[in-house]
C-alpha cells in the first residue's frame, strides 16, 4: 500500500500555501481576486491574442470572464483545446465551446454543400450545352441561371468562367433552335400562302364559272389577281419543298384562269365583228361566207369550257349548229363539198402548224390531209393538189431542219448511252437511267438517220445486258421469298393445329406472332400475282392466332383498368401510410398481369402512374409541411436560445432562470430538427446547472450565517433537524481536521503547517475508498456534514476565527 501511495503522489507537487495572515486573510484573498478579475477584464476589453483568450477561457477568475473569452475564440484547434481542458471542470465554457464547434462544423458543411452545388450546376450547364433534348430547353436554362444567381458570390473565378462558358454554349443552342424554329415557321407560312393562293384561284374560277354570260368580270381586275397570285406563288415556293400534287393543283387552276383571260380579251376585241355577223342573220341562218367567218371567230376566241358563255358566242354557236336551208341536190355532191371543206380546213391547220414549226403536229395533219384527199373526187382533189404538194415540201424542209437541230442532241444521247454501257452501276439505277435516255430520244421525235438510230439501239442493248442477269436473279429471289412465305404458313398452321392456345404462354404466343410477321416482311420482294394466294393464307392464319390473343389482351386490359380504378381511390385514403402500401401492392399486381395492346397499355399505365403519383405526392406534401414546421420551430428555438444565452451565473436571478426553463420546456414539445434539439437540451442542462449553483450558493450563504453566529456566540438560527445526525457521524473530528477536509473537498490548498494533516486525511480517504468503506456521499453532502459538525459538535473554544474564514473560503470554492 505504501508503494502504491508513493507511486500515486510522486509526480504531484505540493502547492505552497500562502503565508497565513491571521489578521485579515479573507480580505486579502478577496482583494487579490478582484485585482485578477479587473486585470483579466481589461485584457478582454482590449485586443487579446488567441493565446490569451485560450488561457482566460481555462483559467479565468470568474465564469463570466471564462465564457466571454471562449465566445471570442473562432479558431477550431484552439476551441478543441479549450473544450478538452474545461471538460468536467467548467460546464458553461464546455457547453459554449461545444456549441461554437458545432456551428463551425455546420458552417463547413454548408460551405461544402455550396461547393458541391456549384459543381453540380456547372456540370448541368455543360450537359445541357451538349443535350439534344429540345423539350423546355430555354426554361431549363433559365432555371439554371436563377439557381446560379443564389450561389454566384461563393463561386471562384475558375468556376464562374466554366459556368459562363457552358452558358455560352447553351445560348448558342437556343439561337440554333430559334433559327430552326424560324425556318420551320417560314416553311409553314409558305405552305399557308400556297394553300391560300390555290384556294383563291379555285374560288375565283368558281365565281367565273357561275357568273352570268352578260356580266363578265372586269378583265383588269382578273388580270391583276392573276399576276399577284403568280408572284405570291413564286415567293411561297422559294427555297422550300413543294409537293407534286400541290404544284399540279396550282398549275391547273392558273392555266384555267389564264385561258379565261386570253379568251375574254379576244372576245372583247371581236365583239363588234360578232355583233355584225349576228345582224346579218336571216331566218335563223347565216349565209355560207358569214358562217365560215363565224367559225373562224369562234375558233380564234376558243372560249374555255366550263365558263359561262357570252350571249353573242352562244348565239353564233347555235347558228353554226343549225343547218341552213339548202336546195335539194344529190347526196354525193353534198358529201363531196363537206369533204372538200374538211380537206381545206386541214390544209389551213397544216399551214399554221408549219408556220409555228411544230413538226409532230405537222406530220399528223399531213397524214390526215392525205386520207381526206382520198375521199375526194378527181375534180376536188385536183383543185387542192398543188397546195398539198407545196405544204408537203415545207414539211420535208421542216423535217430536215429539225433533224439538223436534233442531230447533235441525238448524237450526245448515243454517247451517253455508250458511256453508260461501260459503267459498273447498281442494276436498278442503271435500268432507270436507260429509260430516261430512251424517253429523251423519243421526245426529240426520233431520227431519220437510220445509222444514228442503230447506234443508239446497240448502245441501249449493251447497257441493259448486265441488268438482264440481275433481274433474272431477282426473279429467282422472288421465287425463293415466295417459298419462304409458304414455309412460314406451313409452320404457323402446324403450330395452330397441334397447340391448345388456352393453356399456352401468351407472351410466347405473342412473340411467335411478332416473329412470323417479321420473317414474312423480310421475305421480300415477291411476285405480286403469285403472292396473292399465299398472302390470303397467311392472313387467315394470323386471324386464327390473333383472335385468342386479342381476347387475352382485352381480359388483361380490364384487369389493369380495375387496378387503375383502385389506385385512383387511394388518392384520398387515410392514413397515408396505408395508401402508400396499397399503391406499392398494386404496382406488384400490375407487373404480374400478362400481355396487352401496346397503345391501350400506355394509356392505362399513364392513368395508373398519375394515380400513384398523387398518393406519393401527398407524402411529399406532408414532408414539405413538416419541413416548414421544423424550420419554424428551429427559428423559434434560435430566438429563444439567443435570449437564454445571455443568462449567466453573474447576472441571472432565480425567477429569470425558472421562466427561461419554463419557456424552453414548452419549445421542447415542438418538432425541431435534431441539431436544434441537441442545442436545446444543452441549454436546458446549462440553465439547470445554473439553478443548481444558485441553490447551492443560497445554501452556502445560509451556512455562512450559521458559522458566523457560532463564532460570535450570537443568537443561533434554527438549524436543520438532520444536522444532529450528520454531526454525530463526525464526532471525533477536531476543528482543524474539519477545515482541512473542507479544503480537500473544495480542492483548494491548505496552509503549510497543515500539509501533513491534509496528506494523512487524503491517505485515509483513499484507503477507505479502496476498501469499500463509506465515503459519506457526494462532496456537497460531506460539506454540509462538516458545517453541521462545526455548528453543533465543536466546542466554542475550538471555533477560531481563522478556521472559520478558511471554512467559508472552502465553501465558496465549492460553488464554481
Amino acid at each position: 500500500m505504501a508503494a502504491f501511495i508513493r507511486k500515486l503522489f510522486k509526480n504531484r507537487k505540493a502547492q505552497p500555501a500562502p503565508e497565513p495572515k491571521p489578521q485579515a486573510p479573507i480580505a486579502e484573498a478577496r482583494d487579490r481576486q478582484d485585482e485578477l478579475k479587473s486585470e483579466q477584464d481589461s485584457i478582454l476589453k482590449g485586443q487579446p491574442t488567441l493565446a490569451q483568450l485560450e488561457q482566460l477561457s481555462i483559467d479565468g477568475v470568474t465564469a463570466d470572464i471564462r465564457q466571454r473569452a471562449a465566445s471570442t475564440i473562432d479558431d477550431r484547434d484552439t476551441l478543441n483545446r479549450v473544450q478538452k481542458a474545461s471538460k468536467g471542470k467548467d460546464k458553461g465554457v464546455y457547453q459554449l465551446v461545444r456549441n461554437k464547434l458545432q456551428e463551425i462544423k455546420q458552417a463547413e458543411a454548408a460551405l461544402s454543400q455550396t461547393r458541391e452545388r456549384i459543381q453540380a450546376l456547372i456540370r448541368q450547364a455543360e450537359e445541357q450545352a451538349r443535350s439534344e433534348d429540345t423539350n423546355l430547353y430555354e426554361a431549363r436554362f433559365e432555371a439554371l441561371l436563377k439557381q446560379w444567381e443564389q450561389i454566384e458570390a461563393q463561386a471562384s473565378a475558375e468556376q464562374a468562367s466554366a459556368f459562363l462558358n457552358a452558358c455560352s454554349g447553351c445560348r448558342e443552342r437556343i439561337q440554333t433552335f430559334a433559327a430552326a424554329a424560324a425556318e420551320q415557321q417560314r416553311h409553314a407560312n409558305q405552305s399557308q400562302q400556297r394553300a391560300s393562293t390555290i384556294e383563291l384561284l379555285e374560288a375565283t374560277l368558281d365565281d367565273l364559272k357561275d357568273s352570268a354570260a352578260h356580266a363578265l368580270p372586269s378583265l383588269s381586275a382578273v388580270d391583276a389577281l392573276q399576276k399577284t397570285q403568280e408572284i405570291r406563288w413564286l415567293e411561297a415556293t422559294r427555297d422550300t419543298q413543294v409537293q407534286k400534287s400541290e404544284q399540279k393543283q396550282y398549275e391547273t387552276a392558273m392555266q384555267a384562269l389564264k385561258a379565261f383571260l386570253v379568251a375574254a380579251r379576244r372576245f372583247s376585241t371581236a365583239t363588234a365583228s360578232l355583233q355584225a355577223l349576228l345582224d346579218q342573220v336571216s331566218d335563223n341562218t347565216l349565209a355560207e361566207p358569214q358562217l365560215t367567218e363565224a367559225k373562224t371567230l369562234l375558233g380564234d376566241i376558243a372560249w374555255p369550257p366550263g365558263f359561262a358563255v357570252p350571249e353573242q358566242l352562244r348565239q353564233l354557236n347555235t347558228l353554226i349548229k343549225t343547218p341552213a336551208a339548202r336546195p335539194d341536190k344529190p347526196l354525193d355532191d353534198e358529201q363531196q363539198k363537206q369533204n372538200a371543206r374538211a380537206f381545206s380546213d386541214t390544209l389551213d391547220q397544216l399551214e399554221q402548224a408549219l408556220e409555228a414549226r411544230q413538226l409532230k403536229e405537222s406530220r399528223q395533219l399531213f397524214k390526215k390531209a392525205q386520207q381526206l384527199q382520198k375521199a375526194l373526187n378527181k375534180a376536188n382533189a385536183r383543185s387542192h393538189q398543188a397546195r398539198l404538194q407545196l405544204l408537203g415540201g415545207q414539211l420535208r424542209e421542216l423535217n430536215d431542219w429539225q433533224g439538223f437541230a436534233t442531230g447533235p442532241k441525238q448524237l450526245a444521247l448515243c454517247e451517253q448511252m455508250e458511256y453508260l454501257a461501260d459503267q459498273p452501276m447498281d442494276p436498278e439505277a442503271k435500268a432507270e437511267r436507260i429509260k430516261e435516255l430512251q424517253n429523251e430520244w423519243r421526245e426529240l421525235g426520233g431520227s431519220s438517220d437510220r445509222t444514228l438510230w442503230d447506234r443508239f439501239k446497240k448502245a441501249s442493248d449493251a447497257a441493259y445486258e448486265p441488268c438482264k442477269a440481275y433481274f433474272a436473279a431477282k426473279s429467282g429471289l422472288k421465287q425463293t421469298n415466295l417459298d419462304k412465305r409458304s414455309t412460314i404458313c406451313d409452320e404457323l398452321e402446324t403450330f395452330l393445329n397441334n397447340t391448345d392456345l388456352s393453356r399456352s404462354d401468351w407472351k410466347a404466343i405473342d412473340q411467335i406472332l411478332r416473329t412470323a410477321r417479321a420473317e414474312w416482311k423480310a421475305a421480300w420482294p415477291v411476285e405480286f400475282r403469285d403472292n396473292r394466294t399465299v398472302q390470303k393464307r397467311f392472313d387467315a392464319l394470323l386471324k386464327r392466332l390473333e383472335s385468342p390473343l386479342n381476347a387475352e389482351r382485352e381480359k388483361n386490359e380490364q384487369l389493369k383498368q380495375a387496378i387503375v380504378e383502385r389506385a385512383q381511390a387511394l388518392k384520398e385514403l387515410e392514413p397515408l401510410a396505408e395508401a402508400m402500401n396499397q399503391a406499392k401492392a398494386l404496382q406488384g399486381e400490375w407487373q404480374a398481369i400478362g400481355i396487352t395492346r401496346h397503345r391501350e397499355d400506355r394509356k392505362l399505365w399513364r392513368a395508373f402512374r398519375q394515380a400513384c403519383d398523387a398518393v406519393f405526392d401527398r407524402r411529399e406534401a406532408e414532408r414539405s409541411a413538416h419541413q416548414q414546421e421544423t424550420e419554424a420551430a428551429d427559428q423559434r428555438l434560435r430566438d429563444a436560445l439567443a435570449q437564454t444565452s445571455r443568462l449567466t451565473d453573474q447576472s441571472v436571478t432565480g425567477d429569470a432562470l425558472a421562466q427561461a426553463l419554463e419557456e424552453l420546456n414548452k419549445l421542447s414539445q415542438q418538432p425541431a430538427s435534431r441539431p436544434m434539439s441537441d442545442q436545446l437540451a444543452a441549454e436546458r442542462s446549462r440553465l439547470k446547472a445554473l439553478q443548481a449553483l444558485q441553490v447551492q450558493a443560497d445554501r452556502i450563504a445560509s451556512w455562512h450565517q450559521y458559522i458566523d453566529a457560532c463564532l460570535d456566540n450570537s443568537a443561533m438560527p434554527t438549524l436543520p433537524e438532520a444536522w444532529n445526525r450528520r454531526s454525530q457521524a463526525l464526532a471525533e473530528l477536531s476543528a482543524r481536521e474539519l477545515v482541512v477536509r473542507a479544503e480537500i473537498l473544495s480542492e483548494i490548498p491548505s496552509p503549510e503547517h497543515d500539509q501533513a494533516l491534509r496528506m494523512e486525511i487524503q491517505v485515509q480517504r483513499l484507503s477507505d475508498g479502496l476498501g469499500g468503506g463509506n465515503t459519506g456521499g457526494n462532496s456537497r453532502d460531506q460539506l454540509e456534514s462538516l458545517v453541521a459538525h462545526w455548528c453543533i459538535g465543536l466546542d466554542q473554544s475550538d471555533r477560531a476565527a481563522d478556521m472559520a474564514e478558511r471554512l467559508k473560503l472552502a465553501l465558496n470554492a465549492s460553488i464554481s
